[in-house]
């Protein structure tokens, strides 16, 4: 009498599960959550402070509409470099291994990292968000507005999750990370969210108007102000979709092979 084999969960539980390990493990190690609420928090404030004033005199807005969504995005960027710090560990002690060999959906392992950096984002942005209307933005959108204002950062994030994955793997140790990690939150700061573009000289704005984050950042701004990004949302949009096709596969590869790997390497 054959012996009927245990129902498997799906996809979405497993993978959920694993993104639960990642907060229970946040929770005990603060790295992550300091540099996803605190780092950006301390910067919001500093900026504001230091430049608020001039920027408003420059360009007749607030700059609080541009900064909380740099601040947000960069403390996610900072957020998911943290955590691709631990993966070299986490390969060299076996441990992606283990996870590869357990009964569960191969993919569960990797979409639950990806889920835990998504909702990371979402309640760091949230929080950040926060503490901008303390300085006294005011959010002029309705319900729709505010959850496409939550979700863009969530979108971006996922993305450059991928690409952390894709080099913490393979890296020998964390500093690889770094030529990720300055060139990413340069490209954020650099965005139209933090000097304004025409305050620049004339020669760097095709530079600053094109390069990735600035829809992204442009895209929350206008959202923040009850308007409808419908461009910059759209070629913010196109550019994630790129960025998932080029870093996906390498993502995906590259924690395989990790896995397979087989633990401490000589």
């Amino acid at each position: 009498m054959k012996v009927p084999a245990a129902p498997r969960s799906s996809l979405l539980y497993e993978s959920w599960v694993f993104a639960c390990q990642h907060f229970i493990h946040w929770r005990r190690s603060p790295l992550v959550p300091i540099q996803s609420l605190v780092f950006p928090t301390f910067l919001l404030i500093t900026y504001y402070l230091l430049v608020g004033k001039s920027v408003l005199r420059i360009t007749g807005s607030d700059s609080l509409y541009g900064l909380v969504p740099t601040c947000a995005i960069a403390g996610a960027f900072s957020g998911a470099l943290a955590v691709g710090l631990s993966m070299s560990f986490e390969r060299d002690s076996g441990l992606l291994s283990r996870l590869w060999a357990l009964p569960v959906n191969r993919a569960s392992a990797l979409t639950g990292r990806l889920i835990a950096e998504a909702v990371r984002t979402l309640v760091s942005t949230a929080f950040i968000t926060a503490v901008g209307i303390g300085l006294g933005l005011r959010f002029r959108g309705g319900p729709l507005e505010l959850l496409l204002y939550l979700l863009v950062p969530v979108m971006v994030v996922v993305v450059f999750a991928m690409a952390v994955i894709a080099i913490a793997v393979r890296a020998k140790d964390g500093t690889t990370l770094i030529w990720l990690g300055l060139p990413a939150i340069t490209a954020v700061f650099a965005s139209s969210g933090s000097p304004p573009v025409e305050s620049l000289p004339s020669w760097m704005w095709p530079l600053l108007r094109f390069q990735p984050m600035e829809p992204i950042v442009e895209s929350m701004r206008t959202l923040a102000q009850g308007g409808v990004p419908g461009w910059p949302l759209l070629w913010g949009a196109l550019w994630t979709i790129a960025g998932t096709a080029v870093v996906g596969p390498l993502a995906v590869r590259g924690y395989r092979k990790a896995t397979e790997s087989g633990g401490i390497r000589g």
